[in-house]
């Protein structure tokens, strides 16, 4: 198994063999040999050592593999290769070495926003002939006049909330969810700003701003609709499916400002309004200043209403069927969404208002009160140390937190650095559950290690931190179990092994457009990054096979029955066999993976 985009030159480079012991593979028998690094244009081999095994070759119990790992670290030039087992007659999926191999895979990830944009026309030039489509939700009494759900009646409810992202699989648009993508996209710009250029193919492509800002800026100029004239913000404005999206007909309906919205959007406004700012452009200058007096308004009726809640899709509240996730948090999330936004808004004005609130409120958060840093979480120790690293950060309160980070995340019984260190997963990127999510899981461990080397803290080398961030990079590119690039209809960008299927109202189970990237005319757009493995949060309808045929005559194996790392098919049933909590994406996923994957972009 390799990372089936390739390698910089400088990394560390090692594959995984494996011999199945425990799954749906369990039958296959292979005991590698002497293997070969082939020069896949010459033929040439330039590289030849032995495997060497992993764990005494003791079976994982995440995957069920005996495991044996080969670095060949030691090529560095240039090219196309294969390792190749002469004597089995065996080969890895080919991949590049070379300074920019991630550059075409970060312009797919990035345009999955593009593909995800409610009430945009997808153009042939933009979107390719496979995706083109109208814009979408802009029908009488969808987006632009969409009504309260809860007087769906009264035409003087209408609001013109057109804009922002489909959140998932399912076409919802959620203010906190919607706030976070923000702020991670806004993060992944700062933290690597020579990489985003002005050339992704975006209908504002060659405007002279980077195109991830202004993929941000179509997600701000939505958040800017959501929010009331007294600062409050609405929660969520519930879509119709549709596929193609512009197919869809049904209306459009918002919830009412909650004190979760309206501080989970504070914060970004703030973070926009601080980036935009530093642009050299007149007129975004202008919508800067305009996001931050957004951001101090929202903190304000935030202040005086801190317990405003809206639960949607709850039929116990009259808001059953309004979108499908619940947007509503608990005490605790409320806290947390208060601290970065007072941690976002004091960046962006330097008031020592807000610097108060995080120094009095700081030891409330995970990090401190519960002595927990996880990948699971991983926004609040991003967002901790990213306060640590401001100008006029009491320091006190940031050497605090960067060593409770550093010391957390480096214990040897924790999933970090200890985790790297005991080679805990044989596929080199530990997280300690397989659960709903976990390619995003993945994900944020991956940058919770380059964020140690963004702010030059670490207690490891450059090195050590870039191997740690790149080989949870490496798992999603096909290093783990199933050799599976966890990306749909990669072919064309280098996949051998990309997904084929996603739970995705546009590319929908049958589909003949849409549904297969390997039977359908066009497959799902590329660049999504799926679930991934589910171990114990997928089953299908608990009254099958008894209530359709469609279930079949048993559960689907897998990724039924399987060990974590395999519980994982590549499928986009909807009911009753319920692929989503495995096979849906999410603009979470979404952002944790750009955020990654920009750290190793040139």
């Amino acid at each position: 198994m390799v990372d089936q985009f390739g390698y910089l030159p400088g990394m560390k480079k090692v594959a995984v063999l494996r011999l199945p012991k425990v799954g749906f593979d369990s039958n296959q028998s292979y005991w590698p040999q002497q293997l070969q690094v082939v020069d896949a244009a010459t033929g040439a081999v330039v590289y030849t050592a032995w495997p060497q095994d992993w764990n005494g070759l003791k079976t994982d119990e995440s995957s069920g593999d005996q495991v044996w790992h080969f670095d060949f670290s030691q090529v560095t030039a240039p090219g196309t290769y294969e390792i190749v087992d002469p004597t089995a007659n065996q080969r890895s999926a080919r991949f590049e070495i070379g300074d920019n191999v991630y550059r075409n895979v970060l312009i797919q990830a990035v345009r999955m926003f593009y593909y995800q944009r409610a009430g945009q026309e997808k153009t042939v030039a933009n979107a390719g002939v496979g995706w083109a489509d109208g814009a979408s939700h802009l029908k009488g009494g969808q987006d632009p006049q969409a009504r309260r759900f809860l007087d769906p009646n009264n035409a003087g409810t209408a609001r013109d909330l057109r804009g922002g992202w489909f959140d998932a699989g399912d076409p919802n648009k959620y203010t906190s969810w919607a706030a976070a993508y923000i702020q991670d996209l806004l993060d992944a710009y700062i933290q690597n700003p020579s990489v985003w250029t002005d050339d992704f193919n975006l209908p504002e492509s060659y405007n002279g701003i980077p195109d991830l800002l202004d993929e941000v800026k179509w997600g701000t100029d939505w958040l800017a609709r959501m929010q009331n004239s007294d600062g409050s913000v609405l929660s969520i404005v519930g879509l119709a499916d549709g596929s193609p999206p512009s197919a869809s007909t049904g209306p459009s309906y918002y919830g009412d400002a909650s004190t979760t919205a309206t501080l989970a959007a504070a914060a970004a406004y703030a973070e926009a309004a601080k980036v935009f700012g530093g642009l050299n452009n007149t007129a975004m200058k202008t919508y800067a200043a305009d996001l931050l007096a957004r951001a101090k308004r929202a903190w304000a009726w935030a202040q005086a209403n801190p317990n405003v809640l809206f639960y949607n899709n709850d039929a116990t509240r009259g808001t059953g069927g309004l979108g499908a996730g619940q947007q509503e948090t608990d005490d605790a999330g409320r806290a947390e969404l208060r601290l970065f936004a007072a941690i976002k808004l004091f960046a962006a004005t330097g008031d020592a208002t807000y610097r108060s609130y995080v120094d009095t409120h700081y030891t409330e958060a995970p990090m401190f009160s519960q002595w927990y840093v996880s990948a699971f979480n991983a926004g609040n120790a991003r967002n901790l140390l990213y306060y640590a690293s401001l100008p006029g950060a009491t320091a006190d309160v940031a050497t605090a937190i960067r060593t409770r980070f550093l010391d957390l995340w480096g214990r040897s019984d924790y999933g970090g650095w200890g985790a790297i260190d005991a080679q805990t997963d044989p596929y080199r990127a530990y997280i300690s559950s397989y659960t709903w999510g976990s390619n995003g899981v993945k994900a944020n461990a991956g940058t919770l290690f380059t964020e140690e080397g963004y702010y030059g803290i670490s207690r490891h080398t450059a090195d050590q931190v870039a191997t740690a961030a790149a080989d949870y990079l490496h798992y999603l590119h096909g290093v783990n179990p199933l050799g599976k690039a966890y990306l749909t209809n990669m072919t064309s960008f280098g996949a051998e092994n990309s997904v084929n299927q996603i739970f995705h109202m546009w590319f929908a189970d049958g589909s003949a457009k849409w549904d297969d990237a390997r039977t359908s005319t066009y497959g799902p757009a590329p660049g999504y990054l799926v679930g991934g493995p589910n171990y114990n949060q997928w089953d299908w309808d608990s009254r099958c096979p008894g209530i359709s045929s469609a279930c079949g005559s048993s559960r689907p194996t897998p990724p039924y029955g399987q060990p974590p790392q395999k519980s994982y098919l590549d499928f986009n049933a909807g009911w009753p066999l319920n692929s989503w909590p495995i096979s849906e994406p999410s603009n979470g996923y979404q952002t944790a993976y750009i955020r990654l994957l920009a750290r190793f972009v040139k």
